[in-house]
């Protein structure tokens, strides 16, 4: 066994142990019955009124998936910004085809009504 790599192993098993002991007095210690009060879901103060499920339409997560993916892939934009310059002919064109691939994804979106809140 390579001498460099006793470290990482003593580590990895510190690692271990520490996990393996926190865990067993958090079991040890945190263990506590409930009451029926601390199990009822806190309103404001009031009672909790109507079904503990809530419906959520589709639609929600359909959105924030797009937000999300939408915002993310823009964020690609800003570094691409800062070497301009730099990149040239190749770079502009590269980006050109990355915004075209976003368009096309938005487009998709559209077509199928994704966007569309009823």
């Amino acid at each position: 066994m390579n001498v460099y790599y006793v470290p990482v192993l003593l580590y990895l098993i510190l690692i271990v142990l520490m996990m393996s002991a926190i865990v067993f007095l958090s079991s040890l210690i945190g263990k506590k019955p409930l009451t029926d009060i601390q199990k009822i879901p806190y309103e404001c103060g009031l009672d909790p009124a109507g079904p503990k499920e809530a419906y959520v339409p589709i639609k929600f997560y359909v959105i924030a998936m797009l937000f999300i993916v939408f915002d993310i892939e823009v964020v690609f934009f800003y570094p691409w910004l800062v070497v301009y310059r730099d990149l040239g002919v190749v770079g502009f064109v590269e980006m050109i085809i990355f915004f075209a691939i976003l368009l096309i994804g938005l487009f998709y979106v559209i077509k199928k009504g994704a966007l569309k809140w009823e």
